[in-house]
């Protein structure tokens, strides 16, 4: 009877596992009948990722350029420990043609196996192909966000993957959708700025240019990668990868609700934070790694973790005693694939804690089924090499072009006394300043390497700010100095004669490259060169425009008054000598707008959807009172607003509240504006913000031209969570804000 009853069970849980896969897509299917194929050690393997430099010849301590495999490691990482991913570029950007011997190297290695499964190669191309040399590099996230124009962002996107997938690379790091609201923390140029909402849109329209239309993705398109699941961007100390204090419903409030979008909209794979959340390592937190993301939002994709971090989890939070318990902690909570990133202990590890049934067969298999199903969708069982042929647009006249029309979107004009901008042609101009001449500043980091140190070599053929104007003006016109660099003053004696013979001063500050913790600062303010430099220029009374090269708001409060126009360029890119060039001759007309908000000390760093007790009302000596709030930005035109109308007065439950307001070009140039609508909830269990963007859209108008903007408002866009950790709408009294007119209505 009992081995009846054993036999019965088996039958019917066959009958249910066929029934199962008969009902599952093909992909599914294809990924279930290969799982059952493999190995512990072949399954270990696909949850391991290696660093690409890990492969690669050295001489003296140095890789070789162009780079090359030591073969003999290469095939020890295929063929000993069935490695399924790699990812890097191993040091400086290579040329097109090198990536693709690189990754022809690989899946030639990687189908050589049993089971032939290629190999997933991925790479930090978070605006652009930037570790292969001549791709196009497109602004920061950080300036696309200004833009507020979703539409440029996925033209961009659709251009970085193209260019990434002419290298034969599937799989892109990107979009990063950390919350920008910490100004100290040196990734904040990486994010989409402070409003969740913002990013939420920015986010998914990254991800439709990456993915393409559909499912699956096709040869000219790669999957996206979510980062940095969640909470990363905000640490109390502001400095990269230390502890972050946030409680629940702030997590869920603000830093949530993007990646919950993105992986609505199909998003493949999530890329971890590296720090802290209320004491815990978030590559060891099961409930925000299973419980929210694969449970409450149903993500079927894979998790990888970011550079080390199973290991840091003894090595610096010390909640693991060693690297066993590390990687048991880590896979458990819910990583699927591991950056180990350069050697062999994550998977002897956990092929060891199989064994010994510290981690179930079941959660490894979800785990490789998950990494399997991105394989197959990403297009690499069917064609894991590309072809040359099919890129012909890399690098095009027609990539370029676009970059030069997503940077010009992105300027934010922040000060202009007097209309002095535009220059009119003719003016003597003094260039100075650390930025002016440089390729750093437009690019920032992650540009053809992790720093972006050597921008000003590899990118020598595109235009600095200087090189640009003096096109633009004339060389005849164009006076330079650098005046200072970034720590000290240079030649202050020929600057201050230059700008006695000049008409204006276009003072180029702000920051050089860095990213991650290299950037690290114990001072928002700017440094004292720049600041000296800035006070030294105004004594001689020509009129000094500040040009703002900085992937963070660095404080400019003791010099602002000096200055009679500010540009904030944020890092532009390739394009941005250009466009700032071209802004400041009046054929561009600046429309972006603020990201974030721009602090005026470096002790009240509060966002523009503060509380009522942080408002200059009840805190007379420091509450809210930026240098320039979010959403702020100004145009060689003004635009008027005006019949601000709602079509109902009471929003319910099962309706849809609609808003318009006409806007007019009330100056004599054409121009584009951001109407952003922002929302009120006047009264709410949770203290409410004093206001939160709702919605936003960017039109273009010609001198004279009106056009009516109309957005829909439900009930969900007013939602926030409660302290049950709920998302709810109370009802109340709610007011609507947009371009200076407001109306009010009831929920």
């Amino acid at each position: 009877m009992r081995r009846l009853f054993f036999i019965t069970l088996m039958s019917l849980t066959t009958l249910a596992m066929y029934a199962q896969l008969n009902n599952a897509s093909p992909v599914d299917q294809k990924v279930e009948a290969l799982l059952s194929k493999m190995t512990p050690e072949e399954k270990v393997g696909q949850m391991t990722q290696i660093s690409v430099e890990a492969f690669l010849k050295t001489t003296n301590g140095k890789l070789n350029e162009p780079h090359e495999f030591d073969m003999p490691k290469l095939e020890e990482a295929i063929r000993k420990y069935k490695v399924g991913s790699v990812l890097n570029v191993g040091g400086n950007a290579q040329t097109l043609e090198a990536w693709r011997k690189r990754i022809e190297t690989i899946q030639k290695l990687a189908l050589e196996e049993r089971l032939k499964i290629p190999v997933l190669y991925g790479i930090d191309a978070i605006r652009g192909n930037n570790y292969t040399l001549n791709a196009v590099l497109f602004p920061q996230q950080i300036a696309q966000a200004a833009s507020f124009n979703p539409l440029m962002v996925q033209k961009a996107a659709e251009v970085a993957a193209y260019e990434t997938r002419a290298s034969f690379i599937p799989w892109n790091f990107s979009p990063v959708l950390d919350l920008g609201r910490q100004p100290v923390w040196p990734r904040i140029w990486e994010t989409y700025g402070e409003d969740p909402y913002l990013i939420t849109e920015m986010g998914k329209a990254a991800i439709q240019g990456y993915h393409g239309v559909g499912s699956a993705i096709d040869k000219y398109h790669v999957a996206a990668c979510l980062k940095h699941y969640m909470g990363y961007s905000m640490p109390l100390s502001g400095h990269d990868r230390t502890p972050a204090w946030i409680p629940e419903r702030e997590l869920r409030e603000y830093f949530l609700p993007q990646f919950a979008a993105a992986v609505k909209a199909g998003a493949k794979t999530v890329m971890v934070n590296s720090a802290e959340i209320n004491g815990v390592p978030v590559h060891a937190d099961k409930h925000i790694l299973t419980d929210i993301l694969k449970g409450e939002l149903q993500f079927d994709g894979f998790v990888v973790s970011d550079w080390q971090d199973i290991q840091y989890l003894f090595q610096r939070h010390r909640v693991a005693k060693d690297n066993r318990e590390a990687v048991m902690m880590a896979v458990n909570a819910g990583i699927d694939m591991s950056m180990v990133p350069t050697d062999f202990t994550f998977c002897e590890a956990l092929v060891e804690l199989v064994k010994e049934g510290k981690v179930s067969m079941t959660r490894i298999d979800d785990a490789v089924r998950r990494i399997l199903k991105v394989k197959y969708e990403v297009g690499l069982f069917d064609s894991p090499l590309g072809k040359a042929r099919d890129y012909p647009l890399f690098n095009s006249p027609a990539h370029n072009k676009l970059n030069y029309e997503v940077a010009s979107e992105c300027v934010t004009l922040l000060k202009n006394n007097n209309n002095i901008l535009p220059l009119s042609s003719g003016k003597k101009i003094l260039v100075t300043g650390p930025s002016a001449n440089t390729m750093r500043s437009l690019n920032g980091g992650w540009s053809r390497n992790w720093q972006g140190d050597n921008s000003d070599e590899t990118e020598k053929e595109k235009n600095t700010i200087l090189e640009a104007i003096r096109y633009v003006f004339g060389p005849a016109n164009v006076e330079y100095s650098e005046g200072a660099d970034f720590s000290k003053l240079v030649n202050i004696r020929d600057v201050m004669n230059k700008a006695a013979k000049s008409d204006v001063v276009v003072l180029c500050i702000g920051e050089t490259s860095y990213t991650e913790t290299p950037g690290n600062i114990e001072d928002l303010t700017i440094s004292s060169s720049q600041i000296e430099l800035a006070k030294a220029l105004s004594a001689t009374g020509k009129p000094v425009v500040f040009v703002l090269t900085e992937g963070r708001p660095r404080v400019i409060s003791a010099i602002e008054p000096y200055s009679s126009a500010v540009i904030h360029s944020y890092l532009l890119g390739n394009e941005g000598g250009n466009v700032i060039a071209d802004v400041l001759a009046g054929k561009i007309n600046p429309s972006g707008k603020l990201p974030y908000t721009y602090p005026r000390h470096t002790n009240s760093l509060l966002t523009y959807y503060h509380k009522h007790t942080e408002t200059l009302k009840f805190d007379e000596a420091a509450g809210f009172n930026p240098q320039w709030e979010f959403g702020y930005g100004l145009s060689y035109t003004s635009f008027r607003y005006s019949n601000l109308k709602l079509d109902r007065n009471t929003l319910t439950d099962d309706s849809s509240l609609n808003i318009s307001v006409d806007v007019t070009n009330a100056g004599k140039v054409a121009g584009k504006e951001s109407v952003l609508l922002f929302i009120s909830d006047e009264v709410a269990s949770v203290t409410p913000e004093v206001k939160r963007l709702r919605a936003f859209d960017k039109i273009e108008l010609q001198p004279g031209q009106t056009k009516t903007v109309s957005f829909t408002i439900d009930k969900d866009r007013l939602s926030f969570i409660n302290k049950e950790l709920q998302r709810t709408t109370e009802p109340g009294e709610f007011t609507v804000a947009v371009g200076g007119l407001k109306a009010s209505f009831k929920y």
